[in-house]
């Protein structure tokens, strides 16, 4: 019950963080940044250990490098991020792991806005280092893929988000058994982006 509400109060000073936020323009545009903290959650799927609960949040700040371009409904723009992830549980059957990440590795492509709404899809990468093994009894050093599909929600001030991702984390062979962990997610956030 006590991991629970850690949880909600985490993910309630995150938000509470970046309400404060100055200036903003409505979408993203080449030669920009983006600036946003975000939190998510969600359980294990099949394909790996299962029975296994997560909460993570962070820190992102992405670079806008292309400008629009596509045909029809696939235009959009590219974006390369990195997200610091000071805050990792992992809310397994025989433990609670606590840990951090870094995931240097995000390549976004943000559809071009719909009105107020910017759809994007992402692909990313990094680590995950915990205070448990991650499964149990397996690493404590772990790397993280994914895959998410979300909008952003473009306000005079900010810009909310809100994202499915699907995430794997494996120890990519650095112990003896690799059983992995997929899971899915749901994350929002809240964050600007400045112009050039």
């Amino acid at each position: 019950m006590h991991k629970a509400i850690a949880i909600k109060l985490g993910f309630l000073l995150l938000l509470s963080c970046c309400v404060s936020l100055s200036q903003a323009q409505n979408v993203p545009e080449e030669g920009g940044n983006e600036v946003e903290v975000w939190a998510g959650g969600g359980h294990s799927v099949a394909g790996g250990t299962r029975n296994t609960g997560m909460f993570n949040g962070g820190l992102r700040y992405g670079w806008i490098l292309t400008d629009l371009h596509g045909p029809g409904f696939l235009r959009g723009n590219f974006e390369y991020a990195v997200d610091a992830v000071p805050v990792f549980l992992v809310l397994q059957p025989r433990s609670t792991a606590y840990g951090f990440g870094l995931n240097p590795v995000n390549m976004k492509w943000n559809f071009a806005p719909r009105g107020r709404i910017v759809p994007y899809f992402e692909l990313g990468g990094g680590t995950l280092f915990s205070t448990v093994d991650v499964p149990s009894g397996v690493s404590r050093v772990n790397f993280t893929s994914g895959a998410a599909l979300g909008f952003h929600r473009a306000g005079d001030r900010a810009a909310w988000s809100l994202e499915a991702r699907f995430m794997h984390i494996s120890n990519a062979g650095l112990a003896a058994r690799n059983p992995g962990m997929n899971t899915v997610q749901v994350r929002i956030g809240i964050g600007i982006f400045r112009r050039r």
